[in-house]
């Protein structure tokens, strides 16, 4: 079986637990920091593995679900000290691959090992059941009969690594994390630029799964290039839920594909937001120049490469939104172009920024040059009006640039809300005297975005209870979800009703007596009897 603590790399798939040699095309990861290739060579999957790695899922599935909260709880644990336990090998190997620095990746891996343990403390607090018991009362007319309601898994989930986070949001990230919490065995489609970080931590949760006696097929881990193998393993009739981290054109293709099955099933899939930043006209006055600095460390962090990066900056026209603008460009200026984690973000991001710069009513604030492979940060300046005319200033750029918009008021602000897209976050930078006017937006802001923030940066998304990482559409596919949270565990449950069952034909949780000790619900009073 797999050792997950000995940095092993060979370029192989995990399915069944096994390391298998897939026949498709080999590729090689890429050093975006020393533009080279790396070894090993990778091979990708066909189609006889992933239809192996659905099929044993689908197996696992009844085993895996009938764990009790404790044992999954124990799981998640386990995948977590496997990761610790990889050591520096895993930071040095995400290090070359992303040409991100180590205190980021550092930060990134505890990240990844608190979410699992979020969600291990929630099951073992057992809330997310949300049992709900209605006594039979057989004396009405008509009788009610006994109703017993509970969650359970909705089966095996398709997982697709994300770029910009090659820990957090990808091999065992949030999306694997509440699946597994919810009892779903997860099949990872590893994302092609960074295969050897994905290796190394899909053989520690292969690794957690055989420590934790759980069937092989819980946890199976797909590598290679093209669009093919994401397309044929969200078709597999095994596959109940996605969860997708990317390109607006990439969440779309798989949700194409999710409903034209014969048996449609859900997207999550995070897509594009350019997460706005209302400055109003208090906050403008009194700090609007400390707001610049920290605007243009948010903007820039990463390198941009950030999903809640403040692409879209409003406030009223004026000479301190103009003292603002200044003191935004001379702080950019000063940020060197930084190495972007893949070459085709990179140059996505040089197209993104020419074709703003080229858009007729906006004008070049900043401009930093690019190299091959980097980004520089870049701020433009565009009228109210031009951007409720001008559709293509609306969409994301990724990475670090920004537009500000000039709004003749705060009714204005409220006009260009409303025609904007889905986001996952909106920021107010205000002062007291502003409140007025941000209750004036809020209603607009609660349609719009899934997190809205006051006087601070939508950058940094805190792993917690009450988190919402999601928005509607195109921020997500479904804005009713979160990515991010004990919340994001919710994906992948559904409700099943058992209706005059016999005591011990009902899972424990429904049963009278509570042997479980949870909270229930019985006849509308929540307690735990």
């Amino acid at each position: 079986m797999i050792d997950a603590n000995r940095g092993i790399i060979t370029g192989e798939s995990l399915v069944g637990g096994i390391a298998v040699k897939g026949n498709g095309s080999d590729f090689k990861a890429w050093n975006p920091a020393l533009n080279a290739h790396i070894e090993p060579s990778f091979h990708t999957a066909d189609a006889d593995q992933i239809d192996q790695a659905c099929r044993l899922a689908g197996t696992a599935f009844d085993t895996f679900r009938a764990t009790t909260d404790q044992e999954r709880a124990a799981f998640l644990d386990t995948v977590a000290e496997q990761i610790v336990a990889i050591g520096d090998d895993l930071i040095e190997r995400a290090m070359a691959e992303t040409g991100l620095p180590r205190v980021r990746l550092e930060g990134e891996r505890g990240r990844t090992v608190n979410q699992l343990k979020l969600f291990a403390d929630l099951l073992r607090e057992g809330s997310y059941r949300d049992v709900r018991i209605d006594s039979a009362l057989p004396e009405r007319a008509p009788p009610r009969p006994d109703l017993r309601y509970r969650l359970i898994g909705v089966g095996p989930v398709a997982v697709f690594g994300a770029s910009n986070f090659p820990l957090a949001f990808s091999v065992a990230g949030g999306d694997t994390a509440s699946a597994f919490a919810a009892g779903c065995p997860v099949v990872l489609k590893a994302h092609p630029a960074h295969p050897g970080t994905s290796e190394l931590v899909a053989r520690a949760v292969v690794k957690a799964v055989e420590l934790c006696g759980l069937p092989a097929g819980v946890f199976a881990l797909l590598t290679g290039v093209g669009n093919a193998i994401g397309q044929t393993l969200v078709a597999h009739p095994e596959i109940q839920a996605v969860g997708f981290t990317g390109s607006r054109f990439g969440g779309m293709a798989l949700m194409a594909v999710a409903a034209a099955r014969p048996q449609p099933i859900p997207v999550y899939a995070e897509m594009s937001s350019i997460n706005p930043l209302f400055l109003l006209p208090g906050a403008l006055k009194a700090r609007g120049a400390d707001i610049a600095q920290q605007f243009a460390g948010s903007l820039t962090m990463g390198v941009g490469q950030f999903c809640t990066n403040p692409g879209l900056v409003l406030g009223i026209a004026g000479p301190d939104f103009d003292a603002f603008a200044h003191a935004a460009a001379a702080a950019l200026g000063g940020v060197a172009a930084g190495t972007m984690l893949t070459a085709g973000i990179a140059g996505a991001y040089q197209q993104g920024v020419a074709a703003l710069a080229g858009q007729q009513g906006v004008k070049t604030l900043a401009l930093g040059a690019h190299a091959e492979g980097k980004g520089g940060a870049a701020l433009f300046v565009t009228s109210a009006d031009a951007f409720l005319v001008e559709k293509a200033l609306h969409g994301e750029v990724f990475g670090p640039v920004s537009l500000l918009v000039a709004c003749r008021d705060v009714e204005e602000m409220r006009r260009v809300t409303d025609h904007l897209e889905g986001q996952l976050t909106a920021t107010l930078q205000l002062e007291e005297d502003d409140y007025d006017a941000a209750a004036t937006l809020l209603p607009a802001l609660e349609r719009k975005v899934g997190r809205i923030l006051a006087n601070g940066f939508p950058t940094g998304v805190e792993v917690s209870t009450a988190m919402v990482h999601g928005g509607p559409f195109p921020a997500t596919a479904d804005g009713r979800s979160t990515s991010v949270g004990t919340g994001a565990i919710l994906r992948f449950l559904r409700p099943v009703c058992y209706q005059n069952l016999p005591q011990r034909l009902l899972p424990d949780a429904l049963r009278d007596g509570n042997p479980l000790g949870i909270w229930r619900r019985r006849d509308g009073v929540l307690g735990k009897e």
